[in-house]
C-alpha cells in the first residue's frame, strides 16, 4: 500500500466528506436474516427444519451504499424504488432510524426487492429472493427522473448502484449522468452487465472481475496488464478501479496509468455488502476533493473493515483510521 496517502490526510478527506451530499441512484433491497437451529429432518421432504431464534434486517444495495454515506455523517438522498408492502416500510423505517430522507424514493407496482437467508449453525441453508427484476417503464419512470433531477441539483457527487432489477433503466442512467455533468461532479458507478457500456463519461467505474470478464466475454489476465488500458478506452470512463477480492484493487486511469491497491483486510467474516461499502467511500472521497488514488486507498481500507463483519454493514471513519493505523503499524 503506497505511503503517499498521510494519515492528516486522511483525516481531512474524512471530516470534509462527512459534510457533503451524495445522490444515490439505483437498486434498494431489504435483507432479512432468519437465523435457527436444525435439530430434525421434515418428514415431508428431506429438508432440514429450522427452529427460527433470531431475524434481523438489513440494507442491501443502493440501500447499503446510503447507509454507509450516512455513517460517515454525510447526507444522502437515495432514489430507488420499494413496493407498497411490508418490505417497502421495513425498508423505509430503517431509513428514517438513520435519519436518511425518504423523499426520493419511488413506490412503484410491484414487490421491494427482498432477500431472504435461512441460517443455522453458522451456514446458510436457503435463500429466497422476492422481486421483479424487469425494468421499469411509462410512469414509473418519469417519477424516477423527476427524484433524480432534484437529487442531483443538490449533490456534491452521484452514484449510479445498479444490480439490474430495472431502476437504472438507459433514460434513467443518461439523464442522471448527462445531470451530472452539467453540475461538474463526480460519478461513481457500479455496473451490472445489462446497460455495462451506457457509462461514459463516468469519473470511477467499479466492476468486479467477473462482472468485467462477463461484458467483454473474455478473461481479464491481470497477470498481463497492459491488456487493461484498451478495456479502459472501450468503456470510457476516466478511471476503471477493478476490484479483485483477497487481491485488491487494480485503478487504471488516462494514458494507461497502472495502480495495483493490495488488500488490507486481516480477517475476512463475510463478503456481502464490501461493494457497497466501496462504492459509497469512494464517491465520498471523491465529494471531499479527493484523488481517485486517494479514493480508492480509503474505499480499500474501509472494504477491508467491512468484511470483517457479518452481512451487510456499515463502515465508520473512526474505523477507517484504526485500519490505516494497523496497517501503518505492521509494515
Amino acid at each position: 500500500m503506497p505511503r503517499s496517502l498521510s494519515r492528516d490526510r486522511l483525516v481531512s478527506l474524512l471530516q470534509a466528506a462527512s459534510r457533503r451530499r451524495v445522490a444515490v441512484v439505483g437498486d434498494a433491497m431489504l435483507d432479512v436474516y432468519l437465523r435457527g437451529d436444525v435439530e430434525r429432518i421434515s418428514p415431508e421432504a428431506p429438508v432440514p427444519v429450522v427452529r427460527v431464534r433470531d431475524r434481523r434486517y438489513a440494507l442491501g444495495g443502493a440501500g447499503n451504499v446510503a447507509q454507509n454515506v450516512r455513517a460517515v455523517g454525510a447526507h444522502c438522498d437515495l432514489v430507488a424504488a420499494i413496493g407498497d408492502d411490508a418490505g417497502g416500510r421495513q425498508l423505509c423505517a430503517m431509513l428514517e432510524a438513520m435519519d436518511a430522507g425518504l423523499g426520493s424514493l419511488v413506490t412503484v407496482d410491484r414487490p421491494t426487492t427482498t432477500k431472504t437467508r435461512i441460517v443455522a449453525r453458522s451456514q446458510q441453508v436457503v435463500r429466497v429472493d422476492e422481486e421483479d427484476d424487469e425494468d421499469l417503464d411509462g410512469e414509473s419512470v418519469e417519477r424516477l427522473l423527476a427524484a433524480v433531477t432534484a437529487a442531483i441539483a443538490e449533490a456534491d457527487a452521484l452514484v449510479l448502484e445498479d444490480y439490474n432489477k430495472g431502476v437504472l433503466v438507459p433514460r434513467v442512467i443518461e439523464a442522471a449522468m448527462a445531470a451530472a455533468a452539467a453540475r461538474k461532479i463526480p460519478i461513481v458507478v457500479d455496473p451490472k452487465y445489462r446497460n455495462f457500456f451506457l457509462y461514459r463519461g463516468a469519473t470511477i467505474f467499479k466492476p468486479n472481475r467477473r462482472e468485467l470478464a462477463e461484458a467483454l466475454g473474455a478473461e481479464i489476465e491481470l497477470d498481463h496488464p497492459e491488456a487493461l488500458p484498451a478495456t479502459f478506452n472501450r468503456l470510457g470512463v476516466e478511471h476503471l478501479l477493478l476490484t479483485l477480492g483477497e487481491r485488491g484493487m487494480v485503478l487504471v486511469s488516462a494514458g494507461g496509468q497502472i495502480k495495483r491497491v493490495p488488500t488490507v483486510a486481516r480477517a475476512v467474516y463475510d463478503v456481502v455488502g464490501a461493494g457497497d461499502t466501496v462504492t459509497a467511500y469512494l464517491a465520498l472521497t471523491l465529494a471531499a476533493g479527493g484523488s481517485p488514488s486517494e479514493a480508492a486507498v480509503i474505499a480499500n481500507y474501509a472494504a477491508g473493515v467491512e468484511v470483517g463483519k457479518p452481512g451487510a454493514a456499515t463502515v465508520s471513519p473512526d474505523e477507517v483510521l484504526d485500519a490505516y493505523d494497523a496497517f501503518v503499524l505492521t509494515t
